[in-house]
């Protein structure tokens, strides 16, 4: 085996998740008292978790008009109480961590150490918005159209209903990271979570409602895209989508016929460049945090690795090393390095990936091997020499604990080949040299780049703009985007004294010469 052993825990779910506790959070859901279930299972395990209602289009249409109905007075609810609520948010989920660390795990058997991320996230993002809302959304004053005489402000207003559909693989940094800056914008919101994590986005919910929010500003519904997807995009104002690149563009296309706006986040083939400068030892941890986190299911974490020439031989077996190392298997603490993946279809990727690239001429450096014997969806971190083309992983996305590796000859072979993709969601690049890192970073496709750090420095800094290029998707999350996004914009403009017709008593003609004086006036003196 190439990597570590650890033993499943002796308990199959831990023991704070209650069927009180999960019975509270499963009532969250809108569906009907009647309604049908569907069990989910732990994917450490296998064994049954919750029995989750499933909402109907008619649930969903319920939702909304609550939802609508509410959104009035929440819209009128001062941005200093909105903001309130969002800093009490903060603080309970801080407090209440180990609950939601116990259900991230149980429901998407990441390790603590993976889960634990997310509850930073979700703190981060609620005290950002929380305080910088206000200013965001504030009325500004704009030039008008003549000095002096024209009053210009931009004012903001929330969309009304936002529908979000949230993934399975960071329950509760898709789910609430989301829905926050879409309720601070005074909008309410209607979210199908992923069905497997739905627990996760519920506890949020529940937490948020403890903290204040009215009980239909913020609704969950449960069920497949299938059945309730086309309720959910014929009543939103505005959709926002994290999921694959298909589902994606099948969104993009119905929010065009409905003129309403989307954003989403969609695929990746994230490349990371070593350059031949850089720190081995560092980059080499680096590498095991940009690869393996999540078990590989995350949308920003590395797939493809280009590492320079003359570094190769002695990064690759200090990174290969390191891999074999990491500890595998199922625990409700820290002590972990990799968890397993999340469903049965991920595993059948995973291991369709790594077997048609080995069939074909691929070398194994580390893993490359399903791990039945610690449970049903556990694959050991993999690491891929010599892929060619014609393998399916070159150039789709995997999803899972897996990276190919590649030499490369200079600086623009590997900005060129990293760019020869599709994708343009995340990238890292390696250097002692800060500048240069930022100098090569600024030449990839990417939506988000990071120097000397795989994902965290960017996905972290709240004030900018985070999102992808090309089949990556549309739209930004974080910074000022990321909330204005919720917004409709609205210029209202008052012209004083004297407006755009001449006066009584000048001619059109006149009024045109003196209009075409006054522009090259303002030329002259610099104005804008």
């Amino acid at each position: 085996m190439s990597t570590v052993q650890t033993m499943l825990p002796a308990a199959a779910h831990p023991a704070s998740l209650t069927p009180a506790f999960i019975s509270r959070l499963t009532a969250l859901v809108a569906a009907a008292p009647d309604a049908a279930t569907r069990t989910t299972d732990a994917p450490y395990t296998g064994a049954p978790l919750a029995d989750l209602p499933i909402s109907t289009p008619d649930d969903v249409e319920a939702a909304f008009t609550r939802a609508r109905r509410a959104q009035t007075a929440w819209a009128a609810t001062p941005l200093r109480e909105r903001k309130r609520i969002m800093l009490r948010f903060h603080d309970l989920v801080l407090d209440r961590r180990d609950e939601a660390l116990d259900l991230m795990q149980a429901e998407s058997g990441k390790t603590r150490r993976d889960a634990f991320l997310e509850i930073t996230d979700i703190a981060i993002n609620s005290r950002y918005y929380a305080r910088s809302a206000a200013k965001i959304l504030a009325p500004k004053r704009r030039r008008g159209a003549i000095p002096l005489l024209t009053h210009t402000t931009e004012l903001h207003h929330p969309k009304g209903v936002v529908a979000i559909i949230s993934p399975w693989n960071y329950p509760l940094s898709m789910a609430a990271g989301d829905a926050i800056p879409a309720l601070m914008a005074g909008n309410a919101v209607v979210q199908k979570p992923d069905t497997q994590t739905a627990l996760t986005a519920l506890w949020a919910l529940d937490l948020m409602r403890q903290a204040g929010l009215p009980p239909d500003i913020w609704q969950m519904v449960v069920g497949r895209g299938s059945s309730i997807g086309g309720a959910l995009m014929d009543n939103a104002n505005y959709m926002m989508f994290t999921g694959s690149t298909a589902s994606g563009r099948q969104i993009a296309r119905d929010a065009g016929e409905r003129l309403i706006g989307a954003s989403l986040e969609l695929g990746g083939k994230n490349a990371m460049l070593v350059l031949d400068d850089a720190d081995i030892d560092r980059a080499a941890t680096g590498a095991i945090t940009a690869c393996f986190p999540s078990t590989g299911q995350l949308c920003v974490s590395i797939e493809r690795m280009y590492v320079a020439d003359r570094i190769y031989d002695e990064f690759v077996a200090e990174f290969a090393a390191r891999t074999k190392k990491l500890q595998i298997g199922a625990a409700y603490d820290y002590s972990i390095d990799v968890g397993c993946l999340t469903n049965q279809s991920q595993l059948e990727t995973v291991t369709a990936h790594v077997d048609d690239a080995v069939a074909k001429g691929a070398t194994v450096l580390a893993g490359g091997t399903a791990r039945p014997d610690l449970g049903p969806l556990f694959y050991e971190p993999t690491i891929l020499a010599d892929v060619t083309p014609d393998m399916t992983l070159f150039e789709h996305e995997t999803f899972g604990p897996v990276v190919a590796i590649y030499p490369f000859g200079d600086v623009d072979d590997a900005v060129a080949r990293a760019n020869a993709t599709p994708y343009g969601l995340n990238a890292s690049v390696w250097t002692r040299d800060g500048a240069k890192g930022r100098a090569v970073a600024a030449r990839l496709q990417s939506g988000t780049v990071n120097v000397n750090e795989a994902f965290a420095a960017a996905w972290g800094s709240v004030d900018a703009p985070m999102g992808g290029m090309g089949d990556s998707g549309l739209g930004r999350r974080h910074g000022a985007d990321g909330i204005l996004k919720y917004t409709e914009a609205q210029t209202v403009a008052q012209q004083r004294i004297q407006g755009f017709t001449p006066p009584a008593g000048v001619s059109y003609k006149t009024w045109a010469s003196v209009l075409a004086g006054s522009q090259r006036l303002l030329k002259g003196i610099g104005a804008r």
